[in-house]
This record gives C-alpha cells, structure tokens and sequence, in this order.
C-alpha cells in the first residue's frame, strides 16, 4: 500500500502535524510540521516555526556568494528554520513546484522538498521558487511511531496550508494551523485527540 501507514490510517503526507500543549519531548514543544511523506515505511517532516539565528545568505561560503551576482529584491535575510533533529547539517527547501532541481520530492502536484544545493543559489540569483521555506534538519519517525504517538495524543492533524508554511509570521504557525481544525490550543491543557 503507498497511500497511508496501515490499511485503518490514512497517509498524513501534505498535512500539519500539530504539538498538543502536553507535549513530552522538549524538541517539539509548540511546533507545527509540514509532513513530507508517510507510508508504511515511517514519516518524514519538516518543523516550520523554529527560526534559527541563521539567515539565506548563511548557507553559502563566502567565496560562494562571491560568484553569484544577487539581485536587489532577492532577501538574503530570508530566516533559516530547525526543521528537526535529524541530519541538521543537511538543508531541506520547501517550494512551489516551479523549476527542475538536482534532488526534489513532489509532495504534491504544488508542493515539493529539495534537498541539493543548486536551488539555493537559484534562490539568491532570483531564479529559484517564489515561494521557500528553508530548514536545517528534519523530523523523523520510524514505521508506526506516528501512529502511535497520534493514537496517545501527542499530535493533532489537519490538512496543510500554503498561506500557514509560506506567508505567516513563524511566530503565529502553531496556533493557527490548529484554528484550522477549529480548535483553540491556548485552551487546551491536556493533549486532545486529532482532525
């Protein structure tokens, strides 16, 4: 089956993946995931309201940037996220689907993950995506561990939104992605169930 984990759970690829208040591990406390890919084999994330102290133009060496000439509407102060505790020194780009890159996954038909670096440097020479979202590190979990971890109410789920991963302020992600199940999660103090 490619669709979902087991026959009884739906595949959560291309929804958010919402940290309950309760939340035990520290990693994940207040976070909101942008699941990549789900299926029998286990699930892939990435944390899309962690900023780090780390901007675009971070990712390059400095005799990198020097051979790119940067447009002035590029934002080379575009902020970096922690997009989970696994591989952080490996980026991950969340995109539109626009452009050919050298290692991207389709999530969706508008939705992709690249992980090479020739879209880095298409981004600073204003030739990448309009739309990025880019991170150190992803979030991983092993076959069933989501599952389960839903099922004891660690997570609420509700189908992704583009305005939520690519416009909002990273500040205000976690609290409206779970708005767009319709649930207040400032309200909440023990783990609820998901949508």
């Amino acid at each position: 089956m490619n669709n979902g984990s087991s026959d009884d759970f739906p595949s959560l690829t291309n929804q958010f993946l919402i940290a309950m208040p309760g939340m035990g591990d520290p990693r994940f406390q207040h976070t909101v995931t942008y699941i990549c890919e789900h299926n029998e084999q286990g699930a892939m994330g990435i944390i899309i309201n962690h900023p780090l102290d780390l901007k675009l133009l971070d990712l390059l060496q400095d005799s990198e940037v020097k051979q790119i000439e940067i447009p002035p509407d590029v934002d080379v102060n575009q902020p970096i996220f922690l997009g989970g505790p696994v591989q952080q020194d490996r980026g991950f780009v969340v995109h539109d689907a626009s452009g050919k890159w050298e290692s991207t996954l389709a999530v969706t038909d508008q939705i992709c993950v690249t992980t090479s670096r020739d879209i880095i440097r298409a981004i600073l020479q204003g030739k990448g995506p309009k739309r990025t979202l880019i991170a150190i590190g992803y979030a991983g979990w092993g076959p069933n561990q989501l599952e389960e971890e839903i099922m004891h109410n660690s997570w609420l789920t509700v189908p992704a939104d583009q305005k939520i991963l690519f416009e909002m302020d990273s500040s205000r992600r976690w609290q409206a992605a779970a708005e767009a199940s319709g649930v207040d999660i400032t309200h909440l103090t023990a783990p609820a169930g998901h949508a």
